[in-house]
């Protein structure tokens, strides 16, 4: 292409672009999509040529829900441990939450400590989101213009002393603030009153557990968040949902104009509460794994646009911290290198394409974000990309697993879908199992 030097060209008979599937090849130059063309276009004089057969090239996923603990709380995850692990699993994209490290992301020093550790050691590119809590509204703008990308709140306790939840009346105060500079609140909805009103019982049984976290509490969480949002025009995203009884109300809200959006994640959409084993507190997260009914529901609603996008919601922990207590054990699913695969597993089987995965996991996060550089492979994006063999599987060993403590619920299951290789801006970055150096960069909002 006259006046631009393509470095690479990669080619598949099997392309996902936002226009549909097809054989394609890709023109990287500079770390960016300089053209897809057709597979058999004439290759510009001096480029390299990776052809994938038949194996699918996609774009790399964008995880916009992962919890890294670092610094502070490394034992439980890292910024090397787990961008190793996203990169093998075919994400080159992640936001951390602001909560589980020490310090959290609460204020603009505190992010410095965090963008600072993490430098050094992503091997993908990684931004932050900051928190919201009763205390630091004061904080607030000048995080947002220091470039994180939003800010997240609670409305029932977190689990960690330093991330304290908000009750309504500082979710109004928050709200309001973040919307006065035309910022997103994302939000952890359950709300408290119903889980105190819930039978709280310990011990190993899972059904116990299940009854602890009762859908009501979403349900009325979301409809109060919506209720605020309508009130303020606030811009707000709905964390993990888990209750397919609040997609009713999401879908009317959206229909007015409430400006909601809604994630969901591999956990709630491939497991089901049928199937815990009691004392398996791998599969304990806040909210909870629901029935199967209710994951039908919740495919319904990513099928009809209710629910806009599919996360990970990693959040690990010790090994010993996994108790076969569910009331005690900490709650959250370690999935960041298999989530594409277990989505994959499950969407073909209901008659989904890859099409549909990825706009789910890549188009979709990067929007809610406000990443237009990422998330789809079309002319002007950065060249990230996952390399998957769609029709080939594996079982889950956690043994094989990169982030740093290899418990997982996925363990012994088959799913469909091997990451062959992982790119970002155009540098193979992971390819059967071998990570390179870290190249990530770290992100802030609209630079």
């Amino acid at each position: 292409m006259p006046g631009v030097d393509v470095k690479l060209v990669l080619r598949s008979t099997r392309v996902v672009t936002p226009e549909g599937t097809r054989a394609a090849a890709v023109l990287v130059a500079g770390g960016k999509i300089e053209a897809v063309l057709p597979y058999d276009a004439e290759v510009p004089a001096g480029a390299r040529v990776e052809d994938f057969g038949d194996d699918v090239l996609m774009p790399g996923l964008v995880d916009t829900h992962v919890h890294v603990n670092d610094p502070g709380r490394t034992d439980w995850e890292g910024f090397w441990t787990a961008t190793r692990a996203a990169a093998a699993g075919g994400i080159t994209t992640l936001l951390d939450m602001p909560l589980n490290s020490l310090p959290p992301t609460t204020t603009v020093e505190n992010l410095r400590v965090k963008q600072q550790v993490a430098a050094p050691k992503a091997h993908i590119d990684t931004g932050f989101w900051g928190g919201a809590i009763p205390s630091n509204t004061k904080d607030l703008r000048p995080l947002y213009e220091s470039g994180v990308f939003g800010f997240k709140c609670f409305l029932s306790p977190s689990g960690v002393e330093e991330f304290p939840e908000l009750d309504q009346e500082q979710l109004a105060r928050s709200m309001a603030e973040i919307a006065g500079f035309g910022g997103l609140l994302i939000v952890h909805a359950e709300d408290p009153h119903h889980l105190a009103e819930a039978p709280q019982r310990s011990g190993e049984k899972y059904a116990d557990f299940l009854a602890s976290r009762p859908r009501d509490a979403e349900n009325a969480a979301i409809e109060g968040l919506i209720a605020q949002a309508r009130r303020l025009d606030a811009r707000v995203h709905v964390l993990h949902l888990s209750s397919s009884d609040a997609l009713p109300q999401i879908a009317a809200a959206k229909r007015e104009g409430v400006r909601v959006s809604v994630e969901s994640c591999p956990h709630f959409l491939t497991l089901t509460a049928e199937e815990v084993p009691d004392g398996a507190t791998e599969f304990k997260c806040c909210p909870p794994i629901r029935e199967a009914v209710n994951q039908d529901a919740l495919w319904a609603g990513l099928a009809d646009g209710t629910i806009d996008c599919i996360v990970s919601d990693h959040s690990p922990c010790t090994t010993d911290l996994k108790t076969p207590d569910f009331a005690s054990a900490w709650g959250g699913i370690s999935s960041l290198q298999l989530g594409l695969p277990a989505i994959w597993t499950e969407a073909r089987r209901r008659g989904h394409t890859l099409d549909d995965v990825a706009r789910w996991m890549s188009a979709a996060p990067a929007a809610l974000a406000g990443l237009t550089r990422k998330g789809a492979v079309e002319a002007g994006r950065d060249a990230d990309f996952a390399v998957l063999a769609p029709e080939e599987t594996f079982t889950v060993d956690p043994a094989g697993l990169f982030h740093r403590n290899q418990v997982t619920a996925y363990a012994g299951r088959t799913l469909h879908g091997v990451v062959r290789s992982t790119w970002l801006r155009g540098k193979r970055i992971a390819a059967d199992g071998v990570l390179a150096e870290p190249t990530g960069r770290l992100l802030e909002r609209n630079h």
